[in-house]
């Protein structure tokens, strides 16, 4: 795989969902894979504000989530662990990680059922659900402040080489094939989010 290549397609995802404003106060991290053996994967830098396009937006990491190269005061994302278990245990290519209002209040709504449940909404195919009436569940997982806890809990629900993530009042991460899908999966995901809760509010409004 060509690294530039891969650079440029990290950037362009980025530069969307920036243009939706899911990188609030610096948050949310994203990375793509480079190359699988060695296992080498681009990883949003620590810190930077991801509404803005630098030379520094991403560096290059290994299987373990550490720096690859050397010469710079990078540092990876602080959960780059959750990037380096998605790549280890499935064949995706991209993973993306966003705080948003919406992922986090339904995080909260259903914390104590431990998933989100959706049906019958026509986005759902996005996520390859192509049956009537179709319904997608997303697991919700408790928010540790220890990042190898986290990562744990995570990489138990990688099941599969696409897939969802929802970490509870912290936010989702997406992960799929290649960049384009992640993102049309991470899309759907917030759609449903912002959907079920329009609906909610819609529907307390006309009962009370």
């Amino acid at each position: 795989m060509d690294p530039e290549q891969k650079w440029h397609e990290l950037a362009e995802v980025k530069k969307e969902l920036a243009e939706r404003d899911w990188f609030p106060a610096t948050s949310g991290n994203l990375s793509i894979k480079v190359s699988e053996d060695p296992l080498r994967f681009l990883i949003t830098a620590s810190g930077k504000d991801k509404r803005k396009a630098s030379a520094e937006d991403f560096l290059l990491a290994d299987e373990e989530g550490r720096p690859a190269e050397t010469g710079h005061t990078l540092k990876p994302s602080a959960e780059t662990l959750l990037h380096t278990r998605v790549y280890q245990n499935t064949n995706a290519g991209c993973c993306l990680h966003v705080h948003t209002i919406d992922n986090n209040v339904i995080s909260e709504l259903y914390a104590k059922e431990k998933q989100a449940t959706f049906r019958g909404q026509e986005i759902i195919k996005a996520l390859g659900l192509w049956e009537e009436n179709a319904e997608v569940a997303i697991p919700i997982i408790e928010n540790s402040a220890h990042i190898p806890d986290l990562a744990a809990d995570f990489a138990g629900h990688l099941s599969g080489d696409s897939g969802a993530v929802l970490i509870r009042s912290h936010g989702i991460t997406v992960w799929g094939k290649t960049a384009f899908e992640t993102k049309r999966m991470l899309e759907a995901y917030e759609f449903l989010f912002s959907w079920h809760l329009k609906l909610k509010a819609l529907q307390a409004y006309h009962v009370n």
